[in-house]
């Protein structure tokens, strides 16, 4: 089977999640078609504004690619997410996502799509 190529993943539209006045968006971009072990990638954004917390049923990896995201986990542990910067999510945790101005992530997580 061919490799898949995706150019300028970054630039895509990133629609709004459904999270009320949070200002949090999300986009499934690629997803495997492996249906015992799916995976998902694609880019979150949140803008300054209320946090967002989110309860992770599924293991995932976000890259910061943009801006600044404030992280904090139920353990209070809380780090700043700049460009570069990789966090690991296991199953269950429980986050806390804000920024300063705005923040962008790819992810990759082991979930089908539309299962965030």
């Amino acid at each position: 089977m061919p490799m898949k190529y995706f150019e300028q993943i970054q630039s895509q539209e990133i629609p709004h999640m459904d999270t009320g006045d949070i200002p949090a968006f999300l986009v499934d971009t690629v997803i495997s078609e492996d249906k015992e072990k799916p995976i998902t990638s694609g880019l979150f954004r949140l803008e300054k504004g209320k946090s967002l917390t989110y309860t992770y049923t599924y293991h995932e990896m976000k890259l910061i690619i943009d801006g600044t995201l404030i992280i904090e986990d139920e353990t209070g542990l809380k780090k700043t997410g700049n460009v570069g910067d990789l966090f690991y999510f296991t199953k269950g945790t429980t986050v806390t996502f804000t920024t300063p101005d705005f923040g962008v992530g790819f992810f990759a997580g082991q979930r089908g799509e539309g299962e965030a």
